[in-house]
């Protein structure tokens, strides 16, 4: 498997956090041990991480996919919603679990599922809380893999939605 090479400017998606940009690759020094550590900025939260630079790392953070990934993407959201009778609070876990993987189709099953259109119940605080998370990080990458700008973006995961 070839190494993964980091360059500053770069978007990657570090799945805790969503869609970032590595700013650089430092050292810093670490319980007094020099330690290469990529930076990664996230605008949207303003918030930055370092993540130290190991065999590992490439296994943490991935670059942004593809437009036929992303293709993939929007046809699992115009998959109609399976109405599932778990206990609110195991489904939560399994769709923080999708979130947290940073998988576009995982994190689009997330926003298909708790999509709600004007006809049907409103959302518990919880699932407009995880529905919006799972959106906003679904939003930002296909801006980015399609090099549109944010709104275009939810209105076409929108579209998707809605043909379902």
């Amino acid at each position: 498997m070839a190494e993964i090479v980091f360059k500053a400017g770069q978007h990657v998606v570090y799945p805790a956090h969503g869609v970032g940009v590595i700013k650089g690759i430092e050292s810093q020094e670490i319980a007094g041990t020099s330690v290469k550590v990529v930076v990664i900025t996230f605008e949207k939260d303003r918030m930055t991480v370092g993540l130290p630079l190991n065999k590992n790392t490439a296994s943490k953070i991935r670059p942004i996919c593809s437009k036929e990934e992303m293709s993939e993407v929007l046809e699992c959201l115009k998959i109609p919603t399976k109405i599932k009778k778990s206990m609110w609070s195991r489904r939560a876990q399994e769709y923080e679990t999708k979130i947290n993987s940073g998988v576009p189709l995982s994190i689009a099953e997330v926003v298909r599922d708790l999509h709600r259109t004007a006809t049907q119940p409103e959302h518990s605080y919880s699932e407009r809380q995880l529905y919006q998370e799972a959106l906003d990080r679904l939003m930002r990458e296909y801006a980015l893999v399609h090099k549109i700008k944010e709104e275009e973006a939810l209105k076409k995961i929108e579209a998707a939605l809605t043909a379902a």
